[in-house]
């Protein structure tokens, strides 16, 4: 099949305008893990999702045995990780807007996207359809399709034309053991993601002529996309680009944000850029969001270790430590270190920051005999004298009966709610 221009002008915009930011979404790193009941889990996937069109991570729908409704997670347009959609029951996975898997993060042994057992013991109500119609470019990593029972569609698209990596030790593509395939409508050949004609798969390499460099439009050597473009083009100027490689600026797919140091040609001397943008994910910005600082062209969420955090004219920036910096130490929170408690309180020791958050849980205070954890010293607790400062929140769900105040935590100045609870 060659490219169908119908199918083109259902193609979402990836227009950036800096005044109307994309909804831009945390991912998860959670692989198989469940949390906690079917209906919470449900419920913090919807909340995280809702109106999401960028995440920055991974997506990770795992374990979900009932029905619901996903149709919230049909605003997506990029994953910058790797999508994991693993042991659920539901028919049908609506990500019809998806562009670009850029495979920043990979899972198992190198998939960009991974989908298997998806259906239950008993009964025909497993994953039917992937619904990935737009999908075209992942940019690293594989795919992985295997042993999803009643799957019919999505299986069989010409994953060649997808996947940019030809090299398949680094790129592997394994689709085995799912369901009976589907017809194609007549007009979509053999490569089709549904039954409807609105379902072709769109064809933007495997078609392409010679001359192309990546993606096409056509099949003329004049259908070249630009080079700056990922999944595809309307044309052939780096502002026709369905995504972009590396950086989009203000519509333009660019290799690289306007830098804040340019060359002068006059006075042989680097100057300040007036226009210069930060990198944040695959966009280009005019100033950082909100809880992010700058790090020379780069908007990040934490400064490295050898930098501190500072204020310059209202922007919080990365700068270099004059001696010793501040210490700044891993928080609470992730599946590995939910709580402090008293196999990690020793890590606390002299820090000044805590990068994350402080979750204080009964099974951190009390013990974990699960997890064979004794309860926690409250002596201990005295650690915290020395930090100043928490990026993300401060929750504190059980407290020691020894302790009637919160005075370990009397040098503390600055929450700063990066990421928040509920």
């Amino acid at each position: 099949m060659s490219i169908d221009s119908s199918l083109q002008s259902h193609v979402p915009s990836h227009h950036y305008n800096e005044s109307n930011y994309l909804v831009v979404c945390p991912g998860t790193q959670n692989g198989l893990s469940s949390t906690g009941s079917q209906e919470n889990q449900y419920n913090l996937i919807k909340d995280r999702y809702t109106g999401c069109e960028i995440i920055m991570g991974n997506l990770e729908i795992t374990q979900i045995e009932t029905d619901w409704d996903f149709s919230f997670l049909g605003t997506i347009r990029e994953v910058t990780g790797y999508i994991l959609i693993a042991m659920n029951h539901f028919r049908r996975l609506p990500l019809e807007q998806l562009r670009v898997i850029r495979g920043n993060t990979l899972y198992d042994r190198g998939f960009a996207l991974s989908v298997f057992l998806n259906y239950p013991k008993e009964g025909s109500n497993g994953l039917q359809h992937l619904g990935l119609t737009y999908l075209t470019e992942i940019l690293e990593g594989g795919v992985q399709i295997v042993n999803n029972r009643f799957l019919s569609y999505g299986p069989w698209v010409n994953w060649d034309d997808i996947v940019r990596d030809r090299d398949r030790a680094k790129a592997p593509i394994d689709i085995q053991y799912n369901g009976q395939r589907g017809p194609c409508h007549p007009s979509c050949g053999e490569n089709c993601w549904g039954s409807g004609e609105e379902h072709c798969q769109i064809l933007t390499k495997t078609v392409c002529a010679p001359q192309c460099n990546g993606r096409c439009f056509g099949t003329s050597p004049r259908d070249c996309c630009h080079i700056e473009c990922a999944g595809g083009c309307t044309g052939p100027q780096d502002t026709d680009c369905f995504a972009c490689s590396h950086f989009n600026d203000s519509g333009s797919c660019v290799p690289q944000c306007p830098q804040t140091l340019i060359y002068n040609k006059q006075t042989f001397q680097m100057e300040t850029n007036p226009n210069a943008k930060y990198q944040y994910g695959s966009i280009c910005v005019s100033h950082c969001p909100t809880h992010f600082v700058v790090d020379g062209s780069s908007c990040v969420s934490g400064c490295p270790p050898d930098k501190k955090e500072v204020e310059r004219s209202g922007q919080r920036q990365c700068e270099l430590c004059g001696g010793l910096c501040p210490k700044a130490c891993e928080g609470t929170g992730p599946e590995h270190r939910q709580t402090v408690d008293s196999s990690n309180i020793d890590s606390f020791i002299n820090c000044t920051k805590i990068q994350g958050s402080l979750h204080f849980l009964v099974t951190g205070i009390l013990g974990d005999d699960y997890k064979n954890i004794p309860p926690l010293d409250p002596k201990k607790l005295e650690v915290f004298r020395s930090v100043q400062e928490i990026t993300d929140i401060l929750a504190i769900q059980s407290w020691p009966k020894e302790l009637s105040d919160l005075s370990v935590f009397s040098s503390l100045t600055t929450i700063q709610g990066r990421s928040l609870h509920k």
